[in-house]
């Protein structure tokens, strides 16, 4: 994808979004991935602490794994969260010795407004197979999942019917997940990873990782850098 600048006005952002959202490839992946990243982003104060975590699979031993804390320079605006987060977990992901075969971002990817949620943005940026595995619905509606480990239910565009996403039952009678495709994998895989990754907890091993790695501040306060 052709780069672009991150300090858009809200209203162009969204249209790039719209623009961008063509391009994103729902695709079966080329292979099985061995390594699996998790990405997440905590925020505190008008910072931002992004995370990625690079772990085997199946097996889930950390690889490798990279921060970067800077001052967050995009408002919060619902359905832009990408170019808030971005130029953080972009400058994360230049730091990593050991590149993942897929990543798993903790938020959305199809299942959003225009479409194109954090995972479309972030995988098509880094052409990976990328996919969101996210803790609440931010569009769309459902039938409520069976209770036991492996109930999925359709995610689906109230308006036309659309399949967004689908809400995945990582472990019995738990509040589900919010399963989407990003870039370069097919909805199915993307589910199917989700579940084979949710070994212990509700949310998957490698965006549980990065989510505990994004909470871990530097000591002495957020200072610009990466680590």
């Amino acid at each position: 994808m052709s780069r672009h600048a991150w300090n858009l006005a809200p209203r162009n952002a969204a249209r790039l979004q719209r623009d961008l959202a063509r391009e994103v490839r729902c695709a079966r992946l080329c292979r099985s991935p061995a390594t699996l990243a998790g990405v997440d982003v905590s925020t505190r104060s008008g910072w931002g602490h992004a995370a990625i975590v690079v772990m085997r699979f199946p097996g889930f031993d950390i690889l490798d794994q990279a921060t970067w804390h800077a001052p967050l320079t995009y408002p919060y605006v619902p359905g832009l969260l990408s170019f808030r987060e971005m130029p953080l977990l972009v400058r994360a992901w230049e730091a990593l010795s050991v590149r993942p075969d897929a990543v798993m971002v903790d938020g959305h990817g199809y299942a959003h407004p225009r479409r194109f949620g954090l995972a479309c943005h972030l995988g098509l940026w880094l052409d990976i197979p990328a996919f969101g595995v996210a803790k609440r619905r931010f569009v769309g509606t459902y039938e409520e999942p069976g209770s036991e480990k492996g109930s999925r239910s359709a995610l689906r565009d109230p308006a036309t019917g659309e399949v967004l996403g689908a809400v995945l039952r990582t472990r019995a009678r738990v509040r589900p997940v919010y399963v989407s495709t990003g870039h370069r994998i097919t909805l199915e895989e993307a589910v199917q990873l989700s579940l084979a990754a949710a070994t212990r907890y509700r949310i998957p091993e490698p965006t549980r990782a990065a989510h505990l790695a994004s909470r871990k501040w530097p000591e002495r306060g957020p200072s610009e850098g990466g680590s």
